[in-house]
């Protein structure tokens, strides 16, 4: 069990930082100032989460019970918002759509593992794992005024979501190590939602 926790953990402050990245991309795009960029990245990188943990009725909610993740993002919004001013509108673009699909991929397959090791039912566990991954992008986009990515008729964006949970719960059926199969799920959802801006896929309309 406290492998388990570890790993979670790991995952969560990885997942974190991706949210937080994009929601600083996002924000320094909106020309904001530090509170803007600081509030953004807060947002992006615990809603989905917030709204998992109350879900799934776990108290505290993780940022709460880890004070630490909300330090880290108020002192990388110190440092980074200075230098942020000086990307290229065209490279930023790049670099939230790579750091939203990592913190898809990662928060999906978290909230997926929560869900499982909660006793949730299987199509509960993946429904809680796109929740987790897709929220807190809602929030992001919803507060810096433009349609939620998820909601653009676009490229694949929840269903690699829904795709790498249901490869995470196949691996656990399966008896695959967590390790293995949290991180096989993650490079699904990631993969695939690479894949899907590399080569404009789509739901059919």
């Amino acid at each position: 069990m406290q492998n388990f926790n570890t790993l979670i953990q790991v995952v969560e402050a990885l997942g974190i930082l991706a949210f937080a990245f994009s929601g600083f991309i996002e924000a320094r795009q909106k020309d904001m100032d530090l509170v803007g960029v600081f509030t953004v990245a807060f947002i992006t990188a615990f809603g989905g989460g917030t709204l998992r943990d109350l879900l799934l009725d776990r108290r505290p909610l993780f940022w709460v019970e880890h004070q630490e993740y909300t330090l880290l993002i108020f002192i990388l919004a110190l440092v980074i918002t200075p230098f942020m001013r000086h990307l290229r509108s065209a490279f930023s673009e790049k670099l939230l759509v790579t750091a939203d699909a990592f913190g898809l991929g990662l928060f999906s397959v978290l909230g997926a593992s929560l869900a499982v090791h909660a006793g949730m039912p299987p199509f509960v566990c993946v429904m809680m794992g796109v929740i987790t991954g897709i929220f807190g992008g809602v929030l992001r986009d919803i507060i810096c005024n433009e349609i939620p990515m998820v909601f653009r008729r676009g490229q694949l964006y929840a269903t690699c979501s829904f795709l790498g949970c249901w490869v995470y719960l196949l691996l656990e059926w399966l008896s695959v190590t967590e390790t293995l199969s949290l991180s096989t799920g993650i490079l699904i959802t990631v993969a695939t939602r690479m894949a899907a801006v590399r080569f404009d896929l789509k739901l059919p309309g």
